[in-house]
């Protein structure tokens, strides 16, 4: 029984994106549905040819497996991987290694390994995958491991921890970056002040949004944006063009993942809150 779902996304002129309805912009952008009993959900997107997925094991161990658009003998045989839990303690064996990964801890599985096999039930996996040149060593990275950032302030409602996971500064990657921003009670803005980076492109994945509220989630060119609205566990891509943050209705936490031009954490042109339109 074939226990992969996958579907591909097509990158978007921003002057076309102007003319975009809710619809059209939900349609091209936001991803629901990753986590399905005993399925491996996968969004394949033309920006950097990035994927993100997932992955939940409940009845039994789940394998990735390649799909079509990689024309690839196994998934990773040109590609690395982030994988993050935001469920249970589970499992993750790679080429007969197994790791233990509890919530909200990462592994990174480097290019060329061929059996990723996930397991635990209450486990759920958000996986993104990047094009690789290099084969760089697997590595489980705990909280313990992150890179812990604290940004913003209770008065402009935007005081987070940023915990960096997969970064050149934790583990050596070839062009994937991912971590997660926790969100502080009371504050309810993220990447505020705003930014773009056009030499990277984003996905972020939204959990920890209580079942009753919601996340609106800005994007489009910095005179020009749009929101989109989003619940428990959606995920939004993130052109390269297109600023990106969001407030919800309640504190929550994201996982962001990229990929791109250099692993430069910090390339990213920044603007006030006064200049965005």
């Amino acid at each position: 029984m074939n226990h992969t779902n996958y579907e591909v996304r097509y990158a978007t002129n921003p002057q076309d994106f102007k003319s975009y309805d809710t619809q059209k912009i939900r349609q091209d952008f936001l991803i629901k549905n990753l986590f399905e009993d005993n399925k491996i959900n996968l969004v394949y997107s033309h920006y950097d040819r990035y994927i993100a997925g997932g992955v939940t094991p409940k009845n039994g161990p789940l394998q990735l497996e390649t799909i079509d658009p990689l024309r690839a003998d196994y998934f990773l045989e040109r590609r690395e991987l982030g994988i993050i839990n935001v469920g249970q303690s589970g499992k993750v064996e790679v080429d007969g290694t197994s790791y233990t990964i509890g919530y909200k801890e990462a592994l990174y599985v480097g290019k060329g390994s061929k059996v990723v096999t996930f397991s635990g039930e209450g486990a759920r996996y958000y996986l993104n995958s990047a094009t690789a040149h290099h084969a760089y060593p697997t590595k489980l990275i705990t909280q313990a491991d992150a890179e812990i950032v604290e940004l913003g302030t209770p008065q402009a409602s935007n005081a987070r921890t940023i915990r960096k996971l997969i970064v050149n500064s934790v583990v050596d990657t070839c062009q994937l970056q991912m971590g997660m921003t926790e969100l502080k009670e009371g504050s309810v803005w993220n990447t505020m002040p705003a930014h773009i980076h056009d030499r990277r492109m984003e996905i972020y994945l939204y959990f920890e949004v209580p079942k009753t509220q919601a996340v609106c989630h800005f994007m489009g060119e910095q005179e020009e944006t749009r929101g989109i609205w989003l619940g428990n566990e959606d995920a939004v891509i993130s052109p390269p063009w297109s600023m990106h943050c969001g407030s919800g209705t309640s504190a929550y936490t994201f996982i962001w993942g990229m990929c791109g031009e250099n692993l430069d954490y910090g390339d990213m042109d920044g603007f006030s809150p006064a200049e965005i339109k």
